[in-house]
């Protein structure tokens, strides 16, 4: 096992990265920007490094300040978290070749799957069905690209989804409901993949109406072992981006002999997947599926999961100890039969007006009281993963989520009511957040029946 690990991240994702080196008696490294001088991820490590201005670019984005930090702490593995450089290569790369281990999949199975093109390729050569779309990346220069565009979107048929190549995260997405609009839909997805990615290459899938995003928890050893953990249900997002995860999905198409042959066939299409490029660590494939329950594959978060607590709390896995021992060159216990109990539901709790499109709302936090005083401690039923305390203040450099709230139950009405316990007791103040949002959609005949996509979110976000 490792010495001493280095968190390439910030945040909740470093406080749990911690938490965990610290149980199995690992000394840690945080790394910080100026702007998270304060934050407490720096202050539970056994070291902290700063690594540059608040700008991402300058600090957590840096690989030559992240390689300092290596080198000056002597850290003798780096685990990226998620977001930032934990899915790029280059920076993979540039850890093995500074001595250190890179605590997720080799740089091939990253450029793999870091490429939405190339994953595609993957997936089709391993048998297990994308979306339909263009297998090839479309350049948006010239008229005679337009005109190519047209043919194959013609031939996908309409509605199409324009996506960026090198994107993540929802970012670029735009929707052309006819011909009209597709022009349109391509350039401004090109435009935010040359703003976001360097790169502005598109491609165009069916857009699938009123979907479920459904993704299958996966983990793989060094000995050619690979197992699927369950699934999770992740349609209540906005802008594509994700706000409530629960596991297991609880998808009419999921219920009854059928609906577990279904479940089945889907985990096996994820593990044909990842075992067809030798993938290492936890990694996420993840579907979505239409209105009759079919099943397409999207892509591979080749990392962990923001909501990867909520498989956590149906397996009672410790993910992060796996992804270390992995890691590390350890064979991993027999989990093709891992009893998963329960339900599991986490609710993100972000700095966001969502009576205003979910626009990002910087801001202080003065005042800041958790369900039953939980805070830092973790249950069995409930547990809080936050990067802040109070008083704290939401920057407009990074992602403004505050905390995820998960919670368990035997049942998932319970598992819900625990939740909404956990938020009705949650204060966070002044910063405006959408904690009545997310007890709203808690309190909703839709949500608690099941029966919602990933176009949910906007309705009750228009709802008194």
């Amino acid at each position: 096992m490792f010495s001493k690990v280095l968190i390439a991240n910030r945040g909740e994702i470093a406080r749990r990265v911690i938490r965990t080196c610290k149980r199995l008696g690992i000394a840690t490294v945080a790394v910080y920007s100026e702007a998270d001088r304060d934050a407490p991820h720096v202050f539970e490590a056994d070291e902290a490094v700063l690594l540059g201005p608040a700008p991402a670019k300058d600090s957590y984005l840096s690989i030559p300040a992240i390689l300092a930090a290596i080198a000056q702490t002597g850290a003798d593995a780096v685990h990226p978290g998620y977001g930032f450089l934990s899915e790029k290569s280059a920076f993979a790369q540039a850890v093995a070749d500074a001595g250190a281990v890179f605590i997720g999949p080799p740089p091939a199975v990253l450029d793999a799957f870091g490429d939405k093109m190339k994953a595609r390729h993957v997936a089709l050569a391993a048998g297990t069905r994308p979306v339909p779309g263009s297998n090839e990346p479309l350049a948006i220069d010239t008229p005679e690209d337009f005109a190519r565009a047209r043919e194959l979107a013609a031939a996908i048929g309409y509605p199409i989804v324009a996506k960026a190549v090198g994107g993540g995260g929802g970012i670029g997405m735009n929707i052309a409901r006819d011909e009209a609009a597709l022009e349109r839909a391509l350039k401004s997805c090109s435009d935010r993949g040359r703003a976001s990615f360097a790169d502005a290459r598109v491609y165009m899938e069916r857009y699938v109406s009123v979907p479920r995003h459904i993704e299958v928890q996966v983990f793989c050893d060094g000995h050619g072992q690979a197992f699927a953990l369950g699934e999770r249900e992740c349609s209540l997002q906005r802008r594509h981006q994700k706000i409530v995860e629960e596991s297991p999905s609880p998808a009419a198409f999921f219920s009854g002999e059928e609906g577990e042959a279904r479940r089945e066939a889907l985990y096996a299409a994820a593990l044909r997947v990842v075992k067809s490029v030798g993938y290492v660590g936890a990694g996420t494939c993840e579907f979505i599926a239409d209105a009759s329950g079919e099943l397409f594959f999207l892509e591979v978060n080749a990392r962990l999961q923001v909501e990867h607590p909520a498989t956590e709390m149906v397996t009672r896995l410790d993910l992060v100890e796996l992804q270390l021992r992995v890691a590390a060159g350890e064979r991993l216990a027999d989990l093709s039969n891992v009893e998963r109990r329960g339900h599991a539901i986490e609710a993100r709790i972000y700095a966001e007006d969502p009576s205003k499109g979910f626009i990002p709302k910087p801001g202080d936090i003065t005042e800041l009281i958790w369900a039953g005083g939980v805070g830092d401690a973790q249950s069995e039923r409930l547990r809080v993963e936050s990067g802040v305390r109070a008083p704290a203040k939401v920057t407009p450099f990074y992602d403004p989520m505050i905390a995820k709230v998960v919670a368990w139950s035997e049942t998932r009405q319970g598992a819900i009511d625990e939740l909404d316990r956990a938020l009705a007791g949650t204060t966070i103040a002044p910063c405006v957040t959408n904690l009545s949002f997310l007890r709203k959609t808690f309190a909703s005949d839709e949500f608690r029946s099941g029966q919602y996509d990933t176009a949910f979110a906007e309705i009750v976000a228009k709802r008194p």
